[in-house]
C-alpha cells in the first residue's frame, strides 16, 4: 500500500484539514508521479521549494481570465462556421445542436473547474489526466491539444483572408496572411501579460459586436432596415423550413425525418469547432493571479456566457438568413468570406454595417489565432516541466516566457499559405474539420479525468464539501458530456459514406486525429513507465493506471494554500468601482 494510505480518512474530516501532510510523503514511493508538484508551481517573482530556475509567472490579471474565457473562443467558428451550420441542419436544427452542445460543454467546464481550482498549476488538464488516470493518456492528450491548438492558427489566419476577400477578391492572399501572422508571434513574444492585455480589448470588441449583431438581427426581424418588406417573425422557420434534408457531397439526399435527424446530427461538430477555446481557462490557470479566486468566477459564468453568446446569436440567425441562401458558407465556396451576419445587413440595405462587421470578423480570427498560439505553446511547456518532451522546452526567460515553446509552436503558422491559392475554402473546410475533433477529443480526457477525480476522492473518504470550488450535477453531467462526446467524434464522419461521397482526403481529414491520439498513446503506454522492465529481453516499461486509492490528492496543495494565505495577506481593501467590475469580469 502506498504511504498515502495514511491521507485516507472518513468524509467528515475536512479536505482542508488533510491537505497539512507534507507533499513530500505523497509522492517519494510512485516514480511515475514524481515531477507533479516540483516543476509546476508559479508564482509572483519568488519560488516556493522549487529548483532555481525560471518558471512561467502569474501575470494573469482577474479580469484578462474572464474576458479570454468569454471572448477569446470568439471567432470563426461563430461569425463564419454558424453559416455552415444553419445550410446544414436548418434553423431549429441548428438551434438545437448548439444548445445541446452548449450544455455539455457546460459539464466539461465546471468539471474543468473544479480539478483547476483545486490545482492551479501550469500543467493544467494535462497534468490531470497523469495524475488521476494514466501517465501515457496525459502524454497522448498532451502532445493532442498541443496539435490541435497549433493547427488552429492557420485556420483563424484562413479564416480572415476568407473575410477580406468581401472587400478584394483580386490581390494574393498570402499578402493578408503574412502581416496577421508576424503581429500573433510579436504578441506572443512579449510576455503573458501583454497578450492578456491584447486579448482583454480585443475580447471587448468582439462581445460589443456580437451583442450588437442580435441588437441588430432583432431589429431587421421586426422588419428593420432600408430594403426591408416587412416584419419576417419566424418566416424561415416555415420556409424553407426549421430542418434541412441531408445532402452528401455527391448530391444524394436523405430525405424525410430521418434525412432531417442525420442533418441536425451533423451540426454538432460544426457547434464544436464554435465552442473549442473554453477550456482555455485550464491552461491560463497556470500565469493567473489568485486562481482560486478567479477561476470559479469564470466558470461559474460559463453557463450564461453560452447562453447569450453562442445560442441567443444562433436563434437570431435562424430568424433572419434562410438557411438555403446561396452565400452560406457550406452552399458557395467561392463566397465563404461572407458570414449570415453581413448576408443579412447586406440584404436588409444597411449600407455602413458589412464593412464595420467584416472588419470585426477580422479581429475575432486574429485574436482567436492568438490565443491558439497561445495556448498550444503552454501546452508542449506542460508537457516539458513533467518530462514529457525534451527538456528545453521548459526553458523560459527571466519574463516566465517559454521561449522555444513559442518558436516551435508558430511554425504551424506556415500552413496557412497553403490556402493562398484558390482552393481557400476546401483548407478552411479541412481545417475546421480536424482542429474540431481534436478539441472533442480534449474534452473527452477531462471529463474522464474528473470522473476518476470524483470517485477517487469518494473511494479515499474524501469531501468535496471542502473544496475551493465544487462542480454542480456531478457525476452525472460528466458521464453525460462524456458518452456524448466520444458519440460525436465517432459518428462525425458518416456523410462521407453516403452515396459516392467517400474519398480518400475526406477519410483522413475526418478522423486522422483517433490515429495521431493512438500513435501518441502507445509508444509511451508500452515504453514510458518507471516501474520494472517486463516482456522479452526487458524492452517494456509500461506505465500503470492509477487505482483509486492511490490516487494523489495531497502533493502540491501545501504550495497552494500557502500562495492562498499570502495573497489573502496582500489583499487591499476594494474600491465600489473595483467592486463592481469584479462582479463583472
Amino acid at each position: 500500500m502506498s504511504s498515502r494510505s495514511s491521507f485516507v480518512a472518513t468524509d467528515d474530516i475536512p479536505l482542508k484539514e488533510k491537505h497539512q501532510v507534507p507533499m513530500d510523503s505523497a509522492s517519494d514511493d510512485d516514480p511515475e508521479k514524481k515531477g507533479h508538484s516540483q516543476d509546476v508551481v508559479v508564482t509572483e517573482g519568488h519560488d516556493l521549494d522549487q529548483p532555481q530556475e525560471e518558471t512561467v509567472k502569474r501575470n494573469l490579471k482577474q479580469r484578462h481570465l474572464a474576458m479570454i474565457a468569454l471572448g477569446g473562443t470568439i471567432g470563426t467558428g461563430l461569425f463564419v462556421g454558424s453559416g455552415s451550420a444553419l445550410a446544414t441542419g436548418g434553423p431549429v436544427g441548428c438551434l438545437l445542436g448548439y444548445m445541446i452542445m452548449g450544455l455539455a460543454v457546460y459539464a466539461m467546464m465546471v468539471a474543468l473547474g473544479e480539478m483547476g481550482t483545486m490545482y492551479p498549476d501550469a500543467q493544467g488538464f494535462v497534468g490531470y489526466t497523469t495524475r488521476f488516470v494514466d501517465p501515457s493518456i496525459g502524454f497522448a492528450l498532451g502532445y493532442n491539444y498541443w496539435y490541435s491548438y497549433a493547427v488552429t492558427i492557420p485556420t483563424e489566419l484562413v479564416a480572415c483572408a476568407l473575410v477580406i476577400q468581401y472587400w478584394n477578391a483580386t490581390i494574393n492572399q498570402a499578402a493578408w496572411i503574412t502581416p496577421l501572422f508576424v503581429a500573433i508571434v510579436i504578441i506572443n513574444f512579449l510576455g503573458v501579460q501583454v497578450y492578456g492585455e491584447m486579448e482583454f480589448w480585443f475580447s471587448a470588441i468582439k462581445i460589443i459586436a456580437i451583442v450588437g449583431l442580435i441588437i441588430v438581427g432583432i431589429v431587421i426581424d421586426c422588419g428593420g432596415g432600408p430594403n426591408s418588406t416587412g416584419y419576417h417573425g419566424f418566416t424561415y422557420w416555415k420556409n424553407p423550413g426549421p430542418f434541412n434534408q441531408f445532402e452528401a457531397d455527391d448530391g444524394t439526399v436523405i430525405s424525410g425525418t430521418w434525412g432531417q435527424f442525420v442533418a441536425f446530427w451533423s451540426v454538432f461538430v460544426q457547434a464544436a469547432f464554435s465552442f473549442i477555446g473554453t477550456e482555455i481557462l485550464g491552461v491560463t490557470v497556470g500565469e493567473a493571479k489568485n486562481p482560486r479566486v478567479a477561476f470559479p468566477r469564470a466558470i461559474k459564468r460559463t453557463f450564461w456566457r453560452i447562453l447569450i453568446f453562442y445560442v441567443l446569436s444562433i436563434f437570431v440567425v435562424g430568424l433572419i438568413v434562410p438557411s438555403n441562401s446561396p452565400r452560406l458558407l457550406n452552399n458557395s465556396g467561392s463566397d465563404a468570406s461572407a458570414s449570415p451576419f453581413v448576408i443579412a445587413i447586406e440584404e436588409a440595405g444597411i449600407k455602413a454595417l458589412p464593412s464595420i462587421i467584416n472588419a470585426v470578423l477580422i479581429v475575432a480570427a486574429w485574436s482567436a489565432g492568438n490565443s491558439d498560439l497561445y495556448a498550444a505553446s503552454r501546452t508542449l511547456y506542460a508537457l516539458a516541466i513533467d518530462g514529457k518532451a525534451p527538456k528545453i522546452f521548459r526553458y523560459c526567460n527571466k519574463a516566465g516566457l517559454p521561449v522555444y515553446c513559442i518558436g516551435i509552436t508558430a511554425l504551424w503558422g506556415f500552413i496557412a499559405y497553403a490556402a493562398a491559392g484558390n482552393n481557400t475554402a476546401a483548407v478552411f473546410d479541412w481545417l475546421y474539420n480536424t482542429s474540431s475533433i481534436t478539441g472533442l477529443i480534449t474534452w473527452v480526457c477531462i471529463l474522464g479525468s474528473y470522473l476518476r477525480f470524483y470517485y477517487g476522492m469518494k473511494k479515499q473518504g474524501l469531501s468535496r464539501d471542502n473544496l475551493p470550488y465544487k462542480a454542480p450535477f456531478q457525476p452525472y453531467a460528466s458521464w453525460i458530456g462524456f458518452f456524448f462526446f466520444m458519440l460525436v467524434i465517432l459518428m462525425n464522419g458518416f456523410p462521407i459514406f453516403i452515396g459516392d461521397s467517400f474519398t480518400g482526403e475526406g477519410l483522413v481529414a475526418t478522423y486522422i486525429c483517433l490515429p495521431i491520439f493512438f500513435c501518441c498513446w502507445l509508444p509511451y503506454k508500452l515504453f514510458g513507465g518507471n516501474g520494472p522492465r517486463s516482456g522479452p529481453w526487458g524492452i517494456f516499461r509500461i506505465t500503470t493506471w492509477v487505482a483509486l486509492e492511490d490516487i494523489d490528492f495531497v502533493t502540491g496543495t501545501r504550495e497552494f494554500e500557502e500562495m492562498d494565505l499570502r495573497e489573502a495577506e496582500q489583499a487591499k481593501p476594494q474600491s465600489f468601482l473595483a467592486r463592481v467590475l469584479g462582479i463583472l469580469f
